[in-house]
């Protein structure tokens, strides 16, 4: 929005809807929707994660307290508020972290009132006493244990970040539409901006979001065309967007390996993508691990030399934070030469891509101080202003990074972490929402639907008449006499058993052994969610050794079978690798009718979920021969010869040999 009709919005005195996932400590407020037309305010409440152990007793801060506070917690973004302890942002003087950084802030404080004299003590204090002895100077008073730890003090989380570390209990705030975060970014304060688009690995590409581009008002993507523009600028701004598949290791164990699966995830990504992914190209696509660090340090590179606003924007639970941890260019700051900076500055030249924005060039030539200093002036300023986008906290070299947590709306509102003396910043928003399975399970076992590892499956073959339950909540039914290979790729436990036995048991129509961890009264919700059908031809792949150019090297089109595979996906969960063989004459005997459709009986599977949703299908990835071939590359070592009988033969060689000579 602009500032004019802000300032006339506000001279009206309207009240306009406040976002709920700015302002948490709403939510406690009714069991009501956020209505942008009415004039109340009318708030909804989501649903706990996970109960919390227990609950304690919360010392409130005093009023002098409250303003030594930080202003917003640096692990989920929110703002600082006493009034609702399980809502994000409370904070309270029990803990230890809290009470260091009140007592810091205080010292601080002291010191800024002293003056130089102050700021001398301080200089004396933090030099080393040898050095002092050496020049002759001594300090005036001794040296306390707090004022050597004041300046290691960093930023304390709040008490919902405590939980989530510590107790892996906390609440889910809302999360914002495409809407708000398209307002937010209307309000950057950057010329150069890059959104990231992180995609999750597990489900992919369940959370992409397809519109993105078009909703954000982007740029448009390079198209094929090799002679069209690279960027564009819009008002005044350039925004491009790159998209990050992030916990990559989940696909395979070797770095190499998913490396070679980038032409596979290009292709998948282009027709999720619909029309506009057959006309652009994707060389964007990066497929990273935080946790094992691939590909993180190319991607802090980049964000280190484009600068300006670095936005990350994604569905929650998809790594964001993790990555955004990985890839902050930390201690960077010595990399910046300053001299050279204080002169383009005076000469008033600018390269491209050198500095970020009209806002920091005027003042490149400052020192971190006083960078620091004009962001504390424009945060007073922003508290009296309507926006959307918190200011910038002060840059330090190793800041409080956003917390990582498994939680579905952990970060509350933006986080800004700026670098580089004004280069740029890296923003964290929170996630967009995203239908997963969390709500029908028990919220002691909600943490069991999140994978954290590589899955090593296990083969299981549905036979006609069986059927296969994921979990307890997905059941997967083939549809035709042949048998079906099952690959789950998910965390939770699988079963297998007789159609009639899985039908009463998702439905919960039938009490069984069967250890679950579905809600009761969810089997009422379990709807037909389609049939698909396994269509893509991997018999190359799969007819082992009679299609590799070491043994047979036939062609498949020579052989009489076809073997055909898909993926299931469940959304933030999973995929199941399903492959069936047929013959060959079957797939002929049935050509394919006009050029609309294909009526060839290729083989189909039923699958059944909570409400219909929550799963997909994909070209098959092949991860389980990916992933076998891996632990079968190792040649098996013959087993060494035994040496009883040989030591017997030297013996009874050396006996002779004394013999002869003794003769």
């Amino acid at each position: 929005m602009a500032p004019a009709a802000r300032l006339t919005r506000l001279l009206k005195g309207s009240r306009a809807p406040i976002p709920i996932f700015l302002c948490p400590i709403l939510a406690s407020c009714g069991d009501l929707v956020c209505d942008p037309r009415r004039r109340d305010v009318r708030i909804q409440k989501r649903p706990l994660h996970v109960e919390t152990a227990a609950t304690h007793v919360h010392e409130l801060p005093t009023p002098s307290q409250l303003l030594k506070l930080p202003r917003w917690c640096p692990g989920c973004g929110a703002f600082t508020q006493i009034r609702s302890p399980t809502q994000p942002g409370f904070y309270s003087t029990n803990r230890k972290s809290v009470k260091a950084f009140i007592a810091c802030h205080g010292q601080a404080a002291e010191s800024e009132q002293l003056g130089e004299a102050g700021t001398f003590q301080r200089v004396l204090a933090s030099a080393d006493t040898a050095l002092l002895s050496h020049m002759g100077l001594t300090t005036s008073e001794p040296l306390t244990q707090a004022s050597q730890k004041s300046w290691e003090i960093p930023t304390p989380i709040c008490n919902r970040c405590h939980n989530l570390t510590h107790h892996h209990a906390g609440v889910s705030v809302i999360n914002p539409t495409i809407n708000s975060i398209s307002e937010i970014l209307d309000e950057s304060p950057h010329k150069y901006n890059h959104i990231y688009h992180v995609i999750d690995a597990a489900d992919f590409p369940l959370s992409l979001i397809p519109s993105l581009h078009r909703q954000l008002s982007l740029a448009p993507q390079r198209p094929l065309n090799r002679r069209a523009k690279t960027s564009h600028f819009q008002y005044g701004q350039k925004a491009e967007m790159s998209f990050i598949i992030t916990r990559s290791d989940l696909l395979a164990p070797k770095k190499e390996q998913v490396d070679s699966l980038m032409p596979y995830i290009i292709e998948v990504l282009r027709d999720a993508l619909g029309g506009t992914g057959e006309h652009v190209r994707l060389g964007n696509v990066r497929c990273v691990s935080s946790k094992r660090g691939w590909w993180t340090k190319q991607v802090k590179e980049d964000i280190w030399n484009r600068g300006g606003g670095g936005w990350m924007v994604g569905k929650v639970n998809v790594g964001k934070s993790s990555l955004f941890e990985s890839v902050f260019p930390k201690g960077r700051s010595e990399d910046i030469n300053i001299g050279a900076v204080r002169h383009a500055a005076q000469q008033k030249h600018y390269p491209e891509g050198k500095f970020v924005d009209s806002r920091s060039l005027a003042n490149q030539h400052q020192t971190i101080e006083e960078r620091n200093q004009r962001l504390l002036d424009e945060e007073d300023i922003h508290m009296l202003r309507d926006s959307l986008l918190p200011p910038a906290p002060p840059e330090t070299p190793f800041p409080v990074l956003p917390l990582v947590s498994s939680l579905p709306g952990t970060t509350a509102s933006p986080i800004r972490i700026p670098f580089g003396y004004g280069k740029g910043e890296l923003i964290d928003l929170p996630g967009l929402s995203r239908e997963s399975l969390e709500g029908f399970v028990k919220d002691d076992e909600k943490q069991d639907l999140v994978m954290r590892h590589r899955i090593k499956p296990e083969q299981l073959v549905i036979k006609p008449g069986q059927s296969l339950l994921v979990g307890g909540l997905v059941r997967i039914t083939p549809l035709t006499e042949v048998p079906v290979l099952a690959y789950p790729f998910v965390p939770t436990k699988c079963h297998l058993t007789s159609t009639e036995k899985a039908i009463a048991l998702h439905t919960q129509q039938a009490e069984s052994g069967l250890v679950t961890n579905v809600k009761p009264g969810v089997g009422r919700r379990m709807d037909p969610a389609g049939t698909f059908s396994l269509k893509w031809d991997v018999t190359k792949k799969r007819a082992g050794p009679l299609t590799r150019k070491e043994a047979a090297g036939l062609s498949p089109r020579v052989l009489p079978f076809v073997v055909l595979s898909t993926d299931v996906l469940i959304e933030g969960c999973g995929w199941v690798e399903l492959v069936a063989q047929i013959r060959k004459k079957d797939m002929e005997s049935v050509d394919a009718i006009g050029n609309f459709f294909d009526a060839r009986p290729y083989p189909r599977v039923e699958i059944v979920s909570p409400d219909g949703r929550h799963v997909g299908v994909r070209q098959p990835m092949g991860a389980w021969m990916l992933n076998y071939k891996a632990g079968s590359s190792q040649k098996s070592v013959r087993p060494r010869r035994s040496m009883k009988g040989h030591k017997k033969n030297l013996k009874r060689a050396q006996r002779k040999a004394e013999m002869s000579s003794s003769a």
